[in-house]
C-alpha cells in the first residue's frame, strides 16, 4: 500500500509546480490561484463522506480502484481540455475527489489487515509516505515542465493514481466479511452518517485530534500550494550574488522528502513523551517557523532553505500522531465513520488554506518583500489557536498529566 500511496498523488503538487505559469498564461489574481489550488479540496470535501462511508459497507478496494480512476480523469481534463479559471477548477476538483476515494480508504485497508498493537506504527510509515508521494509529484511535474510544458505535467501524472487502484485492487485480497458493490443497498444518507458522527463527536480525546487536524492540514496544504511560488519569487527578486543553485519545484522535493522521517520519528517521539504534549510543541515549532520563512524573502537562499526545512519538518510531525491519535480513541464499530469525519474536516481546512493565503498575499503585495510575512502568518495562526483552545476545552482534564 506505500507504493499505491505513492502513486494515488503523482499529480497532487501538479498545479502548484504549474501556479505560476497558469497564472500569467490565464492572467489570475493571488486569490484565483489560491482558489484553484482549493478547488482540489472542494472534490475531496464531496466525496470523502460517501467513500469513507462505503469501506464500513463494502470492500474497501473497490472504492480505492473507482477513486484511482476518477483522479486520473480530473488530470487528464486538466491538461489536455482546460482554458481558463471558469473549467479548470471543474478538473481539479475531480482530481480531489477522485483522490479522497483512495487515502482514507488506503489507510482503513491498512488498519484492518494489520493487529491493534501495530496500527500506530503502520499508520505512521502510510501518512509518511504522503510526504514521499508529493516529493515524487513535484519532482515528476517539475521536470515535465521544464522539458515539456505544464499540461504534458498533468497528462504524465494522471498515469498515477489509476495505477495506484489497480496495484492495490491486485495487490491485496478481499476480506471475508467485506461485501461487493452490488450486494449492498445503499442511500444518500448513508453518505453523512449523522447519528454515526455525532457518536464519533461524543468522545472528546477524537474531538480534539480532528480539530487538531483540521489546524494541521491548513498549514499543510497552504504552505504546499504555494511552495514553488515563493522559492520562484525568492530566486527572481534576489541580488547577483544570491543565486540559487537548484529550481524551485527541485527545492519543493527536498522539502517534501524531509517530512518523511519526520512523521515517522514524529510518532515515536509522540509515543515517548504523550501525544497531546507533543502535537502542542510541533504546532508552536511550526508556527514560528512559518514566520520566520515569511520574513526570510530576501535573506541569502541558504538561510531561506534551511528555514523552510525546518517548517517543513515542524508541519509534518504531527501528521501521524493525529490520525494515528484518531483512530485508537473510537470503538471499532464507528472507525470508517470517525476517519471520514477527521478527512472531512481535515481537508476543510485544506480548502480555505490556499485561498487564505493568496488573499492575504493580494492585500499586502504592495508591501513587496514583506507581503510574504502576513500570508505565512495567515496560515499558522490557527496551530496557537488550537493549542489554547484545547487546553481549556476537549483535553482540558488531561492537560497537567499530557502522556495520554
Amino acid at each position: 500500500m506505500l507504493l499505491t500511496q505513492v502513486l494515488s498523488i503523482l499529480g497532487f503538487a501538479c498545479y502548484a509546480a504549474s501556479l505560476t505559469l497558469i497564472q500569467t498564461e490565464w492572467q489570475l489574481s493571488n486569490f484565483e490561484s489560491g482558489f484553484l489550488a482549493s478547488s482540489f479540496f472542494i472534490g475531496y470535501l464531496l466525496i470523502v463522506p460517501i467513500a469513507t462511508t462505503l469501506t464500513d459497507k463494502i470492500d474497501t478496494r473497490q472504492v480505492y480502484l473507482s477513486g484511482g480512476l476518477l483522479a486520473s480523469i480530473g488530470l487528464f481534463g486538466m491538461g489536455y481540455c482546460s482554458t481558463g479559471l471558469h473549467d479548470a477548477w471543474i478538473y481539479l476538483m475531480l482530481h480531489g475527489a477522485g483522490v479522497s476515494a483512495t487515502y482514507m480508504p488506503g489507510l482503513k485497508i491498512i488498519s484492518d489487515r494489520v493487529k491493534m498493537g501495530e496500527v500506530t506504527r503502520h499508520i505512521s510509515f502510510y501518512t509518511a509516505f504522503f510526504g514521499i508521494g508529493a516529493a515524487s509529484s513535484y519532482f515528476v511535474s517539475g521536470l515535465f515542465i521544464q522539458h515539456f510544458g505544464w499540461r504534458e505535467a498533468f497528462l504524465m501524472t494522471a498515469t498515477g493514481p489509476a495505477l495506484a487502484g489497480i496495484l492495490a485492487w491486485m495487490g491485496t485480497k478481499r476480506l471475508p466479511e467485506e461485501k461487493s458493490f452490488f450486494q449492498i443497498h445503499f442511500e444518500l444518507k448513508d453518505a453523512f452518517p449523522i447519528a454515526r458522527w455525532k457518536k464519533v463527536l461524543e468522545v472528546k480525546e477524537a474531538m480534539g485530534y480532528m480539530l487538531g487536524y483540521s489546524a494541521h492540514s491548513l498549514e499543510l496544504f497552504a504552505s504546499r500550494s504555494w511552495l514553488v511560488a515563493f522559492f520562484t519569487y525568492c530566486a527572481t527578486s534576489a541580488t547577483p550574488g544570491n543565486t540559487f543553485p537548484m529550481t524551485a519545484t527541485l527545492i519543493a522535493t527536498l522539502i517534501n522528502l524531509i517530512g518523511v522521517p519526520a512523521s515517522i520519528l514524529g510518532n515515536e517521539m509522540a509515543l515517548r513523551i504523550g501525544r497531546h504534549r507533543w502535537v502542542y510543541w510541533v504546532m508552536i515549532g511550526s508556527a514560528i517557523s512559518g514566520v520566520c520563512l515569511g520574513a526570510s524573502v530576501h535573506l541569502h537562499w541558504s538561510i531561506i532553505l534551511a528555514v523552510a526545512l525546518v517548517h517543513s519538518v515542524f508541519i509534518m510531525a504531527d501528521s501521524a500522531t493525529l490520525t494515528a491519535g484518531l483512530v485508537i480513541s473510537v470503538p471499532q464499530d464507528i472507525k470508517g465513520a470517525a476517519m471520514g469525519l477527521h478527512s472531512l474536516l481535515g481537508f476543510g481546512g485544506g480548502l480555505l488554506g490556499p485561498a487564505i493565503f493568496g488573499a492575504v498575499l493580494d492585500i499586502s503585495r504592495a508591501w513587496g518583500h514583506a507581503g510574504w510575512l502576513p500570508a505565512y502568518a495567515s496560515i499558522v495562526v490557527w496551530g496557537l489557536l488550537f493549542v489554547f483552545y484545547t487546553q481549556f476545552s476537549f483535553w482540558k482534564s488531561k492537560r497537567k498529566n499530557l502522556s495520554s
